[in-house]
């Protein structure tokens, strides 16, 4: 694990953080799921490039799934 992999995770983690809070609080299902989400797979992906596609891929279903009104 390199320096930028730590500090993606770092940010990722953050995000996750605060979307799971969030969606905790307003029973919010999408966020929390997607904050949990967030929070995890940095654990299990070491690659940057591919470490940026999955929480894209997250942030992308989130979006899609609150314009879908969950």
């Amino acid at each position: 694990m390199d320096a930028n992999t730590l500090f993606l995770s770092l940010i990722t983690g953050g995000i996750g953080l605060v979307l799971f809070v969030y969606g905790k609080k307003q029973e919010r299902w999408p966020q929390l799921i997607a904050g949990l989400m967030l929070m995890v797979y940095p654990y299990f992906i070491a690659d940057l490039m591919v470490s940026m596609l999955v929480g894209a891929g997250i942030l992308g279903g989130l979006w899609l799934a609150v314009r879908q009104g969950w």
